[in-house]
């Protein structure tokens, strides 16, 4: 069975969320197919509550929460929630906005599933959970540096991690990048000024 609904359906679908939901939920966008509803991040769990028991939405299903970072934004972050009513066989996402410092509320208490994902939000991108039952990292390692999803990260990461047969213990070591190539950034059109490894007797006269 298709899922695909038309715009006018999800223009009458958000519209339908946003009566009942109130002032808690602000722009409601139909694009490429897809419902968009901007929270107020401070009212995530309310909201969700109501989609999940109202009868005429019934969401019953988070498929899926994740983060987004926008470092030239003051609020830099978005935290996406993806939704699925089984019964009415309808898709929604939800976005809140937060900063580096200001907790979103927790919805493990309307979506238990929530649980891990909200700890792979804040292992990647150091976003907080008010009230979350366990929130600690999730995909790194305790002593893990940083937040690897966010733009500013670098490709590197900051410490490297290695088993010392001498110590017989886990050591943490500033990265080390060893290069072993020479990149000259030469126009492929134009070819290298010099000779290149096997061409030493392209220019000699024959």
């Amino acid at each position: 069975m298709s899922w695909a609904v038309s715009d006018e359906a999800l223009a009458e679908l958000g519209a339908a969320i946003k009566a009942a939901c109130g002032p808690a939920v602000g722009e409601v966008v139909v694009a490429h197919g897809e419902l968009n509803v901007q929270v107020e991040a401070s009212r995530i769990a309310d909201v969700l509550k109501t989609l999940r028991d109202d009868p005429g939405l019934k969401f019953q299903q988070l498929i899926d929460l994740c983060g987004v970072d926008y470092p030239e934004r003051a609020k830099r972050f978005d935290v996406v929630y993806h939704l699925l009513s089984l019964t009415k066989n309808r898709r929604v996402r939800l976005k809140v906005q937060t900063d580096e410092t200001s907790a979103v509320p927790t919805i493990t208490g309307v979506y238990p599933v929530a649980d891990w994902f909200e700890r792979e939000a804040f292992d990647m991108y150091g976003i907080f959970f008010d009230d979350h039952p366990d929130l600690r990292r999730l995909l790194t390692d305790y002593g893990f540096q940083g937040y690897p999803l966010r733009k500013d990260f670098p490709m590197t990461g900051y410490v490297e991690v290695r088993y010392d047969d001498t110590q017989k213990r886990v050591v943490y070591e500033p990265v080390k990048i060893t290069e072993f190539r020479a990149f000259d950034f030469l126009s492929p059109w134009e070819g290298a000024q010099y000779a290149l490894p096997g061409d030493e007797k392209a220019g000699e006269a024959k």
